[in-house]
């Protein structure tokens, strides 16, 4: 038998012991390792001890709360009313260890649709928790709007993702996960515009060769808030391809972001279609360099931009 293993007949390990490994309660419950992980995310039942080399432990008590954990979802009870009712069997009295208050383990339970701060959504997103991510970017998006969250909680977070990338040099994964379920819940919230307050659309395009297209579309979240319409190009759209859009629909305003100083040359600006109405020609992003075209205005933050677009469409 495995050092760390739990025996068959469960003894309880004594105060002197480490306690169990996540791979050894995964093999005992039968409850896979990510799951663990979830429910301790989620709902606060994780291991509550650290071995003497740092690595976080489970104890008897924390098995017992997840034996009963599993015991009820198993018999059809809802996993966060589970949850609840499996924290009071952690340990008689019920009071926290220093592991409960740590910093890096959640307090109470994530329930759907509870507003996350940026730390916690920070660990979802690491755990790849992306129900999680998900579940607390809508309900920030419906409570708080498309500017709050992305301003107070969006970017933080990834300041958070892009931070442990730089320092461990992994983590493209998680940026993915979060990027995925940010842009699904943004596009729901654009999705739901109806009866536009313009009859030109405002066109929304990355700069060529962009490929960081979140602020688009974050963008185009937020002018849908406001009733208006958008059509979104999205990454790395050649400026052939935005002319020929421009041509098509007729916009009343064109917005080109630009990340990457790589991506933000202001010349091919000046060589966009000149219509009749004329389009409003607005850019946005850190990567556009100096000279921009006298019909080219940019703008330095979300507000701006939907206040250059609100007062074009006047």
């Amino acid at each position: 038998m495995d050092e760390g293993t739990p025996e068959a007949g469960r003894t309880p390990i004594s105060g002197d012991e480490p306690g169990y490994g996540i791979g050894a309660v995964a093999r005992r419950l039968g409850v896979p390792a990510p799951t663990l992980r979830t429910w301790n995310l989620r709902y606060g039942i994780g291991p509550s001890r650290r071995s003497p080399g740092g690595h976080r432990r489970y104890d008897a008590g924390d098995l017992r709360c997840l034996e009963e954990m599993n015991r009820l979802i198993h018999a059809g009870v809802a996993p966060a009313d589970a949850a609840r009712q499996a924290l009071k069997v952690r340990r008689p009295g019920g009071g926290p260890t220093e592991a409960d208050c740590d910093e890096q383990v959640p307090g109470p339970p994530v329930r759907e649709g509870e507003i996350l701060s940026p730390a916690m959504l920070a660990r979802a997103a690491i755990a790849l928790d992306a129900r999680t991510v998900g579940d607390a970017v809508e309900a920030a998006l419906d409570r708080h709007g498309v500017v709050p969250t992305w301003e107070r909680l969006v970017l933080p977070t990834f300041a958070v993702i892009t931070r442990r990338q730089d320092e461990t040099g992994l983590g493209i994964e998680i940026e993915h996960m979060f990027s995925d379920r940010l842009l699904f819940a943004l596009n729901s919230v654009a999705g739901r515009l109806s009866h536009p307050v313009h009859p030109r659309p405002v066109l929304v395009a990355c700069a060529e060769e962009e490929q960081h297209s979140l602020p688009a579309h974050a963008l185009a979240a937020a002018l849908a808030e406001r009733r208006v319409e958008t059509r979104v190009l999205g990454a790395r759209t050649p400026y052939s391809a935005l002319a020929e859009a421009m041509r098509r629909i007729g916009p009343a305003v064109v917005f080109v972001w630009s990340q990457q100083a790589e991506t933000g040359d202001p010349a091919p600006l000046g060589r966009l279609p000149r219509l009749r109405p004329a389009s409003r020609i607005l850019v946005g992003g850190p990567g556009w360099q100096e000279g921009l075209p006298p019909r080219a205005a940019l703008v330095t933050s979300m507000p701006a931009a939907i206040s250059a677009v609100l007062s074009a469409l006047r």
